[in-house]
Parts: C-alpha cells; structure tokens; sequence
C-alpha cells in the first residue's frame, strides 16, 4: 500500500475527530473564554505564569512527543502496520486526546492542582499519597528508559567483540550533542531575553529560529566526542536544571524552539512521503505472537496486550497527564485554549506516530523485513534521506535528524524530571510546612527531592531502554486508566457528562494489568531458570510487583468514592 495514502487517511480522521469530538467534549462539559484561570489569578512568575495559548500549545507538545510516539509505533509494526495504525488512531481520538484535555480541564477549574492534589481532592488522602507513590516510580521509568536513548543517540563510539573504537557515525553523533547543548544554552538566553522585553508573534517567532540556527550551526562545526557513559552524566545535569529552574528560563524557551525543529521534522517526512511517496513494504498483518529477534523484532509477546502497551505515547499516554496538570494547566492564560493545548497536541502526536510508522515502512526491504537498528535510527535515517531528495547535503540532514530524534526524548525527561521532583515533594508535604519536621521539610526541599529523583533513574538506566520498555509502556497505560477514573469522579460531582470516559477505562485497566502480571511471571520464570540477575530481572520484578499492588489498591479506592459521590454536589466547580 502507499504510504501517502496512509498519511492522508490518518490526517483526515485526526483532523475531523478534532473539529467534531474534541469540541462536542469541550461544548459538552463547559468553556468560559471570560473566566480568569489560575495563571492568571495566581501569578507568581515562576509556575503560574499566563502564557499565549500557541506557546502552551508548544510547550505541551513538545513535552508529551518524547521517543513513545517514534519508538512505540516502529517497534509494535513487529505485529504489522495494520494493528499499529489503527491502535494509533483509535486510541489517539477516543481515549489519548480525552484524556489529555480531561486532565488539563480539571486541573484549570481547580486552582491548577496537579493530578496529585485533585485526587486528594476527589478520592481522599490515602488515594493521593499512593498516586504520588505510583508517580514517582513511573517518573524513575521514564528518565531510565529515555536518558538511556539519548546517551545512545550521542555516543561516538561503538564496542565489537570487547573492543571499542570510534563509530563511523562519530562526528555525526556528536555534533548532534553539541547542538543539543547549545539549544540549551539558547534556551537559557532566549528566556531572558523574553523576561525582559516579552516579545510575541513574529518577534518570538524570529528570535526562537535565529536561535535554532545559530545552535546548529555551532554544533555543526564543534561536534564533542563522547561515549555514552559521558553523555548519560551529561544527560542527567541537563535535566536536574531543568526540574529546578524557574519554567520561564528554560523549558518554555527550549519547548518553544522545540516546536519549530518538531514541525520542520514533521513537514519533511510529509512533504518526503508525498513526493516519494513509497511503498509501505511492511506487512499489513504478522502474526498474532512474536519473538524477540526474529525477524528483527525488537518485542516478544502476544498481540493483546504487547501491542497496546508499545505503542503507548502514541495512543494514550498516563503521563500527559502529568504535564496537562502539572505544568501546561498552570500557563493557560484562557480556558478556550484548552482544547487545542489538551486534545490538539494529543492528535498531533498521533500523526507523529504515523508518520513514524510509514518512515519504518519505507525503509523496510521489499519483502517486508524491516530496516536494521534502533527505532531512533529507522526514524532519523528515513527522515534525512527525504531531505537528502531536496538537495540537503548527507552530513546536515543527518546530524539535524539526530538531534530532532534526540530532542524528542530530551523534551519529555526535562518534563519528567520536573514532575517526579514534585510528586516527591508532594509525597511528603504536609498542610503547615512553617512548622513540619526537619526530614519533612529535607524531603520536600526543591534540590533534594529532585536529586533523589534522579540517583534513582540514574541505577534504573543501567538496565537498557529495551529492557524498560515493556515495564514503562505498563506503568504508562496504567496511569492514564488512574487519571480516567478521578475524571471520572470530578464530572460527576460538577454534574458534567463522563460516560465517554468509561470505555477506556475499562479497556486500559484489562491491558495493563495483564501486561504487568505478564511481565512478573516472565521474570519469576528467568529466576527458576537461573538466568536472572538483579539489574536486569529483579529490579523488574520489583517494580512491577509495586506497580500492581499500587494500581489495584488506587482502583478499588477510587471506584468505592466514586459509587458514594453525588452527582453534581459540587456546582461551585461547574462555574
């Protein structure tokens, strides 16, 4: 089948889904252009800070398309494309997009309360501390799993049967680190820049892609040689910055310049699927089973529910969630830019994903067996031979795919780390901080919880992205069913409709659950076998044995508050 025709039909269906469901959603529950939301009433220049919805709208994007959406869709085709496709659409329209706008809804009605403090709200206490629990175990996933792809994009070096030398792609690979560093720099100027003179429209706009240019262009030309164990030390100082900075320093500034690399990425592999537009050489449809390694797959498992827990971003994704609540719901300087910040970045992300998927088609051979490498590598490989087709020479489409592979993964770690430093926080925060204990008042100290934060995704990248994926994938999907349900409890008590939230949360908490017990069973067998270690199995087997106990303790709670609540008793929060 060709690709563009693919593309075609996956944009058609977003883009109708968008105008039609996501608007009956926002008319349905209620959008008062009028009312002052938390950024606005509770300013405080550092986390509330009103923000142009466009900019929100970047940041949110930026932060949720992280590596899910590419590594997700190119690593389920292992089952087919078909499969991936349609999970991707479907998902994206009736369960992601809902769930990323429900999140950032509730949050702007309530004061900008992270996903945390609403189920405190909603659920009850108890409810609260395991969510955060269950937060900050699924944040550690996250850093391990994505900090990891980063190091590997960036590494010079490559080891052959115990010996290393420098990769053929060396220069490549680190000038694509160097760029990343000076985007980050930028990042860091612009921000001040913007503090001091609040530039917007094509001001900003200019600015932000001077920016990108001259990052690239330094980058370029003063690539640094690393392997990945400097790059991950390297990786993880970004990110401890990011989590403690002030938003407006450097994550809005880098998730704005983001944006523009994004749709210029974007825009290449349409426009390069139009004017090639290849063949979709992978098959519609496998097998309803597949084994790591063969036929260069790079998951084991059955389609229900591997399937659905790969693809992950790209669908659904727990922690959008997270940054809708956490940090877009207190920038949202109008409530009717919610929609396109909450639902419209979700089925963008969805299209990200298929063009992911038609890229890994393209590149396949003929007779369907699929390009070697990692997803990041099919990706940015495909990418940079569409650019390539229009005259851009090898070595700058190549280190400019790199980095964009790259800062796909940056942009959700910077998020990430931010928001496990405040779950911790918020773990072990009380009302009357002014006169809490010494340890209370350590833990919930800004430097200290994101440092314990990261020392614990620190150990946690040693086990591999590969190897995080499924447990991550789980955890996600499991966290977006979570969120589904304290919805579920907040529009009913502010007499709003919920009945769309009770299909994808029925079938998220069925998925996950037994892709969890999958995963424990799959680790007690390697124990039994004795090929198990305690890097790789055990602390697998850990988490996902906490996850579990978690996930069913935080169900049966919210369930029980939600059978006692009262329809529309609280109408203050309808206003």
């Amino acid at each position: 089948m060709n690709t563009l025709v693919i593309v075609l039909i996956a944009a058609v269906c977003l883009v109708c889904a968008y105008a039609g469901y996501g608007r009956w959603i926002a008319k349905n529950w209620g959008i008062d252009p009028n009312a002052k939301t938390p950024a606005v009433r509770l300013e405080d220049g550092k986390d509330y800070v009103p923000t142009n919805g466009w900019t929100v709208f970047s940041h949110q994007f930026s932060s949720i398309a992280g590596a899910g959406p590419v590594t997700g869709a190119i690593q389920a085709a292992a089952f087919g494309w078909l499969p991936v496709l349609l999970w991707v659409l479907l998902g994206g329209i009736f369960f992601g997009a809902v769930t990323d706008f429900g999140a950032l809804y509730a949050s702007v009605k309530n004061d900008g309360k992270s996903m945390g403090m609403l189920i405190e709200k909603y659920i009850g206490k108890l409810g609260r501390r395991l969510f955060l629990l269950f937060c900050w175990l699924f944040t550690l996933l996250v850093i391990a799993a994505f900090a990891d792809m980063v190091a590997d994009t960036f590494n010079a070096y490559t080891t052959t049967d115990g010996v290393t030398s420098l990769a053929a792609a060396a220069n490549t690979n680190g000038a694509a680190g160097m760029v990343s560093i000076m985007f980050m720099v930028f990042a860091v100027i612009f921000g001040l820049i913007q503090k001091k003179f609040n530039f917007d429209g094509w001001k900003e706009a200019v600015i932000g892609i001077v920016f990108i240019v001259l990052s690239f262009v330094i980058g370029s030309n003063c690539p640094i040689i690393l392997a990945k164990e400097g790059w991950i030390y390297i990786t993880f100082i970004y990110i401890f910055f990011a989590a403690v900075l002030p938003m407006w320093l450097l994550k809005q500034p880098r998730d704005y310049m983001t944006t523009f690399m994004f749709i210029f990425m974007i825009a290449g592999a349409a426009v390069g699927l139009l004017v090639a537009h290849p063949t979709m050489n992978l098959h519609a449809f496998t097998a309803w089973n597949v084994v790591k390694g063969e036929n260069g797959s790079l998951i084991s498992g059955s389609l229900f529910p591997i399937l659905f827990v790969t693809v992950a971003c790209g669908a659904v994704s727990g922690f959008h969630s997270l940054v809708s609540s956490g940090t877009s719901s207190k920038t949202v300087e109008n409530e009717k830019d919610m929609l396109k910040v909450g639902y419209g970045a979700m089925v963008l992300e969805s299209l990200l994903a298929v063009l992911a998927l038609c890229v890994a088609g393209a590149s396949a051979a003929a007779d369907g067996t699929p390009a070697a490498g990692t997803p990041f590598q099919v990706f940015s490989n495909g990418v940079a031979g569409f650019f390539e087709m229009f005259g851009v020479p090898v070595y700058a489409a190549t280190v400019f795919m790199t980095m964009c592979v790259s800062a796909l993964a940056l942009t959700s770690l910077d998020a990430v780390a931010r928001i496990g430093r405040m779950s911790f926080q918020e773990l072990f925060s009380v009302d009357d901080m002014e006169h809490a204990e010494g340890w209370r008042k350590l833990f919930c100290n800004t430097y200290f919880s994101t440092i314990v934060t990261l020392v614990f995704g620190f150990i946690l990248a040693k086990i591999g992205y590969s190897n995080i994926w499924p447990l991550f994938g789980s955890a996600n999907q499991l966290l977006s069913a979570l969120v589904l349900v304290t919805l579920c409890v907040f529009l009913k008590v502010t007499g709003r409709s919920n009945k769309m939230l009770f299909p994808p949360l029925v079938i998220m908490l069925c998925v996950t659950f037994t892709a969890l017990v999958q995963i424990l069973v799959g680790c007690v067998q390697a124990y039994a076998a004795g090929t198990a270690t305690f890097l790789m199995q055990g602390l697998q087997l850990i988490l996902a044995i906490l996850l579990i106990l978690l996930g069913v303790i935080i169900v049966v709670n919210s369930l029980r508050v939600y059978a006692a609540s009262e329809k529309n008793s609280e109408k203050a929060s309808a206003q």
